[in-house]
């Protein structure tokens, strides 16, 4: 496996895949205990709206996805706040016109964008330094505000009820969270694109949540899972000539029906004992 990695553009995918494991791991591990996992994607896939807005305006595609997305985040969370009821039409609409507007400014922009498919399906060994340390600079933001928040983030997780009662500002919370999920996506799209984007912040949490008794824990198995998909996908996709973002979320899928099998015979087992 070592002799995959004596290039230095596999060694900043590595590096890329390990930094977005920290975020990922953390912040997907909040989407999966406050079921938001579709609002998740929502930003993912409206944030392509961004990228085409960069392209058409000559800027960073990454700093256009950036603003949009972070933009969309504090829609979403204005909207779902106040009528979660209606939240997955909301969040399916701005999906849409998201994707739909990046398309558009795409067809507007002159000359063909070679790097284009790159934004959807990833490319994580064109990770440039430049992007290893916006991923680096994320980790530390996220780390910073989950880890002086963290006891908020779990009342709000897991009652939100009682977080009001115990004065946690949740709706403030939301927006917070929000905004560092649309960060975490924008850290993605380099390593497996705005399609398979969901699978990295939501496989391992579920995963690690069949294992886990606390929050923290949850977090820090997701994040070492998510690294050990990523160094298993690339491993894989240098071994057999295959897109290294797809064999990522391939790999995590395996093991996503692995942990379902395993929880079903599990159940089982426990059946048959409790009968005995």
């Amino acid at each position: 496996m070592l002799e995959a990695f004596q290039s230095e553009f596999m060694r900043n995918a590595l590096f890329a895949g390990l930094l977005a494991s920290v975020a990922c791991g953390v912040i997907g591990t909040l989407v999966v205990v406050n079921r938001i996992v579709f609002i998740s994607g929502g930003i993912a896939h409206a944030a392509y709206g961004g990228i085409g807005l960069a392209f058409f305006l000559g800027i960073a595609p990454l700093a256009g996805a950036v603003g949009f997305a972070l933009a969309i985040a504090m829609i979403m969370s204005a909207v779902t706040l106040k009528n979660k009821q209606r939240a997955d039409t909301v969040v399916g609409v701005l999906w849409a016109v998201g994707m739909a507007l990046g398309i558009i400014m795409i067809d507007l922009t002159p000359g063909y964008n070679v790097d284009l498919m790159s934004y959807l399906f990833g490319s994580i060994l064109a990770v440039p330094r430049a992007d290893i340390l916006m991923m680096a600079l994320v980790d530390v933001g996220v780390l910073v505000i989950v880890g002086s928040l963290y006891n908020s983030f779990l009342a709000m997780s897991f009652d939100e009820e009682f977080a009001k009662a115990m004065g946690v500002r949740v709706g403030m919370l939301y927006y917070v969270l929000l905004g560092m999920i649309a960060l975490s996506v924008i850290m993605l799209i380099r390593i497996v694109g705005l399609v398979l984007v969901i699978a990295l912040l939501t496989i391992p949490p579920f995963i690690a949540e069949k294992f886990c008794r606390s929050l923290k824990a949850m977090m820090i198995i997701s994040v070492f899972l998510n690294f050990f998909f990523s160094l298993a996908g690339l491993w894989f996709s240098y071994r057999f000539n295959l897109t290294s973002g797809a064999t990522i979320i391939m790999v995590a899928a395996a093991f996503f029906f692995a942990s379902l099998v395993y929880e079903r015979v599990r159940g089982q087992r426990e059946a048959r004992s409790g009968k005995q």
